[in-house]
């Protein structure tokens, strides 16, 4: 999943795959498993209420890592455009 996810059309930071998801853009949504929850929460219910698919079973560094950026991620998503 990861390597898809370098490769694909994306968007990293709970900002901007926030906007993506309010605008029907985010195929997957990735959440860091050692995130701040208090920053991912109303992230996750959004997903829930936009029915995006959501993955959370990756490390912020691992997120980074497939975006080849030096700090880790909380949020990521495969977008569709």
């Amino acid at each position: 999943m990861l390597e898809e996810l370098k490769n694909a059309k994306r968007v990293i930071g709970t900002k901007q795959v926030t906007k993506a998801v309010n605008n029907g853009l985010a195929k997957y949504v990735f959440l860091a498993i050692d995130a701040d929850d208090r920053v991912l929460k109303p992230l996750r219910i959004l997903c829930e209420e936009k029915e995006t698919k959501v993955v959370a079973k990756f490390t912020m560094a691992e997120l980074g890592k497939a975006y080849s950026i030096e700090v880790g991620a909380a949020a990521a998503a495969i977008i569709n455009k």
